[in-house]
């Protein structure tokens, strides 16, 4: 019998726990739902409840937010008194609430004092003072969160604490010397540059703030000329500006110091290439030569000295034909100093290319590629690679057989490869420019599934264009004539190209093309650095255009050229934002919005 009783009592003390657990949670649910159907009188008699039988932080909000919408100040005032009386160990939340509502009284000493008790009443405890600077920060309150966070150092005595949270703050407030300060005492600390980079990328706006920071660097570094961390984070900070010169002076000092011999360098250098920063790649390349001739570097930097001038020679139109028998000139040297061999490889087929592309030296171009081939014939994929080129020549010469073999001899050797890839859409292309739509669009259709996203985009766009221009008549005249001009441009003649285009123009108003023969004419003058020409071009394209496949590539193009050549700031904002307006789902959005916001001042990350 007494056993019996014994579980009919644990029966009803658990029964009683679930029914007590399951009316907390329908108060919670009844409390939510009120509170979203914006009926407060009732939310707050559920929240009232919930606080007196346990603390949640969500709660105490979501009170105070009706609190202030029903204005039941005398109620709230002998809440909070009671609840800081039975509830000591929150009572720091209780305080930051009740100033809340001082403040939305217009109390605001008032609300100072309670801000006051809050922090006085946490203690040592450092987790909550942490918690309480969230808090505030959250409620636009930064000076009361500094407040919250020095008393945590105080208590503790350690000036060391909170600086990655201290540095939000003074974001918050506008210091951004006393913000920078927390950040690279932290850096320095614990070493961890990676925590700061990404802090400072966030918090340092605009043009003063970067001066500002750029300015205590080179201060630390001066001060402290034994802690690498400074010069890192100089380093890292200019790169982000593309100001390789002077992150190159850093560098410099740093491979001195620490012996990097030249590898940190030459990653610098690659950096500059790789941002089109031409004249400091070849300055960066051009110091390692000169700082390590019997190094292991010294060869490829030379030659990557070259190779730099090379696409700032490349890239800067009309292209001189002095300035490429000059490189011409520094290659051969090199190959002379070095002997054929891997490491002059790529300088013999960089000359190869530049005889045939901008000197129409054909003969010359394909003996150099065959010394090349020889010397490099260990390296499978080098070849191929210079198969490629050769591939090429033989289409400038006029010998497209020649090439559609090369090229197939590579898809062939390097049929899993991005490579092979690479030559059949070379392929696919050679077709095109012959004529033979059908045969290139086929092979255009088994490159749309390439592993590579640029080579599959590529291969899109022709099929698409094929698609679109051509069976509109029998002799497909216009396409054929257009796929010419096509050829032109590969064979880097541009000036032969744009007359072409202009002709073209003017025969096929109507025909199906316009649209892409005004929008290869603007990318024509855009390569030649002709940019009111193409300027022209594209308002005519997108005035007859713009409900078409190119109204946003023309739109970006012109605001592009407003922003980066023509120096016309107010006139690109205009235009990025009626890009975004009138083709929300175009791919260029993001990058419109970005520049946009670049333009307007504001940050961008």
């Amino acid at each position: 019998m007494k056993k019996g009783l014994r579980w009919l009592f644990i029966y009803i003390l658990i029964s009683g726990a679930a029914g007590t657990a399951a009316r907390a949670q329908s108060e919670k649910e009844m409390a939510e739902e009120y509170f979203k159907k914006d009926d407060c009188p009732k939310a707050l008699t559920f929240y009232t409840a919930l606080l007196k039988t346990g603390f949640e932080k969500g709660y105490l909000k979501n009170y105070t937010s009706c609190i202030i919408k029903t204005k039941s100040w005398n109620e709230a005032e002998q809440f909070f008194k009671k609840q800081i009386k039975n509830d000591g160990f929150n009572s720091a939340w209780y305080y930051i609430y009740w100033g809340t509502l001082l403040e939305a009284q217009g109390k605001p000493q008032e609300a100072v004092k309670k801000n006051e008790q809050a922090i006085a009443v946490s203690g040592l405890r450092i987790d909550l003072k942490r918690d309480m600077a969230d808090e505030f920060r959250s409620m636009s309150q930064p000076v009361w969160a500094k407040n919250a966070l020095l008393s945590g150092r105080e208590v503790s005595k350690r000036s060391d604490l909170f600086q990655l949270e201290m540095a939000s703050v003074y974001r918050d407030l506008n210091e951004p010397e006393n913000m920078i300060d927390e950040l690279l005492s932290y850096g320095t600390r614990y070493q961890n540059i990676e925590v700061v980079q990404n802090m400072l990328q966030d918090f340092t706006r605009d043009e003063k703030e970067q001066a500002l920071l750029e300015k205590v660097l080179y201060d630390k570094i001066q001060k402290f000329p034994n802690e690498g961390f400074y010069n890192e984070l100089l380093i890292w900070y200019q790169i982000q500006k593309k100001d390789f010169y002077k992150a190159f002076i850093q560098e410099r000092a740093l491979d001195k110091r620490f012996k990097y011999n030249g590898s940190r360098l030459y990653n610098l250098a690659m950096l500059a290439l790789q941002n089109d920063d031409y004249v400091n790649a070849a300055a960066i390349f051009d110091h390692l030569v000169k700082e390590y001739p019997k190094g292991q570097i010294y060869p490829v930097a030379r030659r990557m000295a070259i190779f730099s001038r090379e696409e700032q020679v490349k890239n800067t139109y009309p292209v001189q034909r002095a300035e490429v028998q000059k490189l011409l000139a520094q290659y051969q040297q090199l190959v002379d100093e070095l002997g054929i061999n891997a490491r002059t490889v790529e300088a013999l087929r960089n000359m190869a290319t530049l005889n045939a592309f901008y000197l129409d030296d054909f003969k010359k171009a394909i003996e150099i590629m065959q010394m090349a081939i020889e010397g490099g014939k260990l390296d499978k994929m080098f070849v191929d690679k210079c198969k490629l080129d050769l591939g090429d020549i033989y289409l400038l010469q006029g010998e497209p057989w020649e090439a559609s073999l090369l090229y197939s001899q590579v898809e062939k050797s390097q049929k899993d490869d991005q490579l092979g890839y690479e030559a059949k859409l070379r392929n696919a292309k050679l077709h095109y420019y012959k004529g033979d739509f059908a045969l290139a669009k086929e092979v255009l259709d088994i490159l749309k599934k390439a592993t590579s996203r640029e080579i599959a985009n590529d291969a899109n766009e022709l099929g698409l264009l094929i698609m679109d221009n051509t069976g509109l008549d029998s002799t497909e005249t216009a396409m054929k004539q257009y796929s010419a001009v096509e050829l032109l441009l590969f064979q880097n003649k541009k000036y032969e190209a744009i007359d072409s285009l202009k002709v073209l123009y003017g025969r096929y108003k109507q025909h199906s093309l316009s649209d892409e023969i005004l929008w290869l004419t603007a990318k024509t003058y855009m390569k030649l650095d002709s940019n009111q020409q193409a300027m022209i071009t594209l308002k005519l394209l997108y005035s007859k255009y713009s409900v078409d496949i190119l109204g946003d590539d023309a739109l970006f193009a012109m605001a592009k050229l407003d922003q980066e050549k023509l120096n016309n700031k107010d006139e690109a904002m205009k235009l990025y934002q009626e890009l975004m307006e009138k083709y929300p789902g175009s791919i260029f959005v993001a990058e419109s919005r970005k520049r946009f916001r670049l333009l307007r001042g504001d940050v961008v990350n």
